[in-house]
């Protein structure tokens, strides 16, 4: 195991210095050492989406991602999305389209919309499939996540 080095990197727009192991995997390092859970441990692969976090505004699997790779790099969190009070549009529309049930799922689903929609604004039925396909629900909420994917567009469009 490597000894701890520091490691320097923004989490959800504040910088953050961390003195620990470089192949920590990142969503160890979010949920114990920066009290953020949004992020879930689901299955520990990079199978299951439920981890997933945006860096430099791109979805990746934060369970099979070590902290070495996140250095001068910007992690964006559930938590960095929005509040309760104001919160992102994403956020907004999945609370419209109830598109959570036992909302293990719904972390990864949210940020996957998220970098889906930085990239492509007005993304097709396939296109929002596609990017959604290796997010796993084991609750049955697709139809209502579907839902809430396309207002998300299309209120970012209006």
């Amino acid at each position: 195991m490597p000894a701890p080095r520091e490691i320097a990197l923004e989490v959800n727009g504040r910088r953050q210095v961390l003195h620990l192991d470089p192949s920590a995997p990142l969503l160890a390092v979010l949920r114990n050492d920066l009290a953020l859970n949004g992020p879930k441990y689901g299955c520990g692969l990079g199978e299951c989406g439920a981890c997933t976090v945006l860096l430099d505004g791109r979805a990746v699997r934060s369970c099979v991602l070590p902290l070495s790779r996140t250095e001068g790099r910007r992690v964006t969190t559930l938590e960095g999305l929005g509040t309760i009070e104001a919160p992102h549009p994403v956020q907004a529309a999945f609370i419209a389209e109830q598109g959570a049930q036992c909302g293990y799922c719904l972390n990864g689903m949210i940020m996957t919309t998220v970098a889906l929609l930085e990239r492509n604004p007005a993304p097709s039925e396939a296109q929002i499939r596609e990017a959604l396909a290796h997010n796993l629900c084991r609750c049955g909420t697709h139809m209502e996540i579907l839902a809430a994917v396309r207002r998300a567009a299309a209120e970012r469009a209006a």
